[in-house]
């Protein structure tokens, strides 16, 4: 049996990122001079990164990528720098009591920072436990996985920009890819520039109230801190309270920055070139918006009647006070929505009515070319309008009637990928539900049907948060290492869309 896929090509490419991956090591470097904290966990990673990636590299001087060989090369990759990323967790806890010093503990936390999911094995007492510098790395692990290590690695290299096309394809979250111009290195350095530029201007704004005494406790380090993880969509927070931490100016600044995030970064660019008709006019943006207004009115008179209930606490109450209510419904619709999961309210605490509408706002999305997770608003828009294709064609099967988004027809082709991809998702995350209860049984770990849908619907989401024990000041340390395993491989697999990892899993890919 002879192989088809030229293994050799993508490995070598995976060695050139893990090289790359060394200059953003330098950062939690400088941190940890600046505070006095240990560097050698980072120095170490360094060094080993740069030797690992050097070995692969001498795999193929001349990597070529075809379709087979791009999907190989950005499975692996991000695989292989949740791996590195984990590294340094280790390495700070060994000896220690820490949390990481567990190594699926700290490749738990290193996926779902690079896949800017946001679930955390660290609660209060853990996070009060590490160094300036180690916070420091796993935020800037969510700003590196925000916009894609890929994206990046094509907007510097050229090697790699020669097949950038198939790479974004099959890294970027959602079913399209817009070409902003005609080179595609061009457009990951647009798309890199746009987000660069938007986390730049918010972490000013944050900074800035601090110095203007709006938000006390919301000094430099905070701000870059979550500016680091609010533009990609990722949520981890160095406070154990996230962002209810802070005052309510913090909390307003954050919703339209994770609104931002969670929208087609190509739009942003037609409105810097002039053509900003076209961000207003697209479907999916519209949908979008919809959304997040629709459900937001929901939960703010929800929880300004007293139907949904927050209880004191972190927070506050909601009942009967209009600020908060929309605060609060605001913040947290967006938050899930986009898939961010920071949290001003231990939404827990909540009742059922308003669970189910996070619940909802869980499930959507955010849009294509964003940098949120979930199925995508345009998946769900060819959905609803295939069923009312169907239900249309029903009783006219003599007419034929396009699906159109935009004006534009939307290719059969495309709608039965989206058709297969919505159905895998689900068909995933069912089974991996069942896999989480299973497991949590089988060493006696009370996990109740929602926790362990939510779970399973967090981590192939790229969401975060889940219910019980799993909410926004919860953790995820209580499972067992083999359910961690499997939510890895969820936070994986749903970062990259399911499909060019799986693929990786069939005979047909390798053989034929």
């Amino acid at each position: 049996m002879q192989l088809r896929t030229d293994w050799r090509a993508s490995f070598a490419l995976v060695g050139t990122v893990l090289k790359y991956l060394s200059i953003p090591l330098v950062i939690p470097i400088v941190v940890a001079l600046i505070y006095d904290d240990p560097t050698f966990p980072f120095v170490a990673t360094i060094a080993l990164t740069i030797a690992v990636g050097h070995s692969l590299e001498r795999l193929r001087p001349e990597p070529d990528l075809r379709i087979r060989e791009a999907m190989l090369f950005v499975s692996i990759s991000w695989l292989a720098v949740a791996i590195v990323g984990s590294v340094p967790y280790v390495l700070a806890g060994w000896g220690t009591e820490s949390t990481l010093a567990n190594p699926v503990n700290a490749l738990f936390e290193s996926m779902s920072g690079f896949t800017t999911t946001g679930a955390t094995v660290l609660g209060e007492i853990s996070l009060e436990r590490h160094s300036h510098a180690v916070m420091m790395w796993r935020q800037l692990t969510q700003w590196l996985g925000g916009m894609g290590i890929i994206v990046l690695m094509i907007a510097i290299l050229p090697e790699i920009a020669v097949s950038g096309a198939h790479l974004i394809e099959s890294e970027a979250p959602g079913p399209e890819l817009q070409k902003l111009t005609p080179r595609i290195a061009e457009t990951a350095r647009i798309l890199w520039l746009v987000y660069f530029v938007f986390t730049a201007v918010y972490i000013a704004l944050l900074y800035g109230f601090h110095l203007m005494g709006l938000a006390p406790n919301m000094g430099l380090y905070n701000a870059i801190a979550h500016g680091f993880t609010t533009l990609p969509t990722g949520g981890f927070s160095p406070e154990a309270d996230s962002v209810a931490a802070f005052s309510a100016i913090v909390q307003w600044t954050a919703v339209p920055f994770m609104i931002i995030a969670g929208t087609n970064f190509a739009l942003f660019w037609h409105i810097f070139s002039g053509e900003s008709h076209r961000f207003v006019r697209n479907s999916e943006f519209r949908a979008y918006i919809a959304a997040i207004a629709g459900l937001t009115v929901l939960l703010a008179g929800m929880l300004y009647t007293g139907v949904a209930p927050a209880l004191p606490g972190l927070g506050g109450v909601t009942e009967g006070v209009p600020e908060n209510s929309l605060r609060q419904s605001t913040f947290q619709i967006v938050s899930l929505l986009t898939s961010t999961g920071y949290a001003t309210s231990d939404f827990v605490e909540w009742t059922s009515t308003g669970k189910i509408v996070l619940l909802f706002a869980m499930l959507v999305g955010g849009s294509a070319g964003s940098t949120g997770g979930g199925v995508k608003v345009i998946r769900w828009l060819i959905i609803f309008k295939f069923l009312r294709r169907e239900l249309f064609t029903a009783s006219h099967p003599e007419l034929v009637q396009p699906i159109r988004l935009g004006g534009n027809v939307v290719d059969e082709d495309a709608i039965r990928g989206v058709l297969g991809f919505t159905l895998m998702y689900l068909f995933i995350f069912a089974i991996a539900t069942l896999l989480i209860a299973l497991d949590s049984s089988r060493i006696g770990y009370t996990l109740t049907p929602l926790e362990a849908f939510s779970a399973s619907l967090a981590t192939i989401g790229n969401i975060g948060p889940g219910f019980g024990s799993l909410g926004p000041f919860g953790s995820y340390l209580a499972f067992p290492d083999t359910s961690k395993l499997v939510m890895i491989f969820l936070m994986w697999i749903g970062r990259l869309e399911i499909i060019p990892v799986l693929v990786l899993f069939t005979g047909d890919f390798w053989t034929r």
